[in-house]
């Protein structure tokens, strides 16, 4: 029960980042588009490349919960075979659970390289963006992923199986 009240949570959660990365892509191709035909005319979009450079951040980091829920990120079974069920239940459990670390120490990291930025006032070159405003994101992103990564180790070990990837266009 409580564990199907989390899951519809992080599934929700994923679907906003996934909604901020390709509204972030949607952007930077507008961006790049208006550059590029801004050039060809002699009028370049001024701060184009800081646009660009901010938005990346938002477009990666909001992409790989969705890529984990998908079942999108690289696994190698060559081995998997020859494995009995409760070795390769066991290594998905401790990939899931390392992802969810690694996501989670990647937040910390950037939540105090955050903090200091905001100290500082650091801001892009051209159009003065402050860079905290797109740390923070990266780490709101970043625990997303960890919480998702973290739901698949927990159902993984509790239910044998990781939850059921989202549908693809292919299905």
């Amino acid at each position: 029960m409580v564990l199907d009240r989390l899951a519809r949570l992080t599934d929700g959660l994923i679907a906003l980042s996934a909604f901020i990365g390709t509204a972030g892509l949607i952007f930077v191709t507008g961006v790049i588009v208006a550059d590029v035909v801004g050039r060809n005319m002699g009028l370049p979009l001024y701060g184009a490349q800081d646009l660009v450079t901010m938005t990346m951040v938002l477009i990666v980091f909001g992409g790989m919960a969705l890529c984990d829920r998908t079942g999108g990120h690289i696994a190698v079974d060559i081995l998997q075979p020859w494995f009995s069920d409760g070795l390769n239940r066991a290594i998905d459990v401790v990939a899931a659970l390392l992802g969810a670390a690694i996501f989670a120490m990647i937040a910390l990291a950037v939540w105090r390289s955050a903090a200091l930025s905001q100290m500082l006032n650091l801001s892009t070159n051209l159009l003065r963006l402050p860079i905290a405003w797109f740390q923070y994101a990266l780490v709101g992103l970043s625990l997303v992923s960890a919480l998702a990564l973290t739901l698949r180790g927990v159902i993984t070990l509790l239910h044998g199986a990781p939850p059921a990837p989202w549908p693809g266009p292919e299905e």
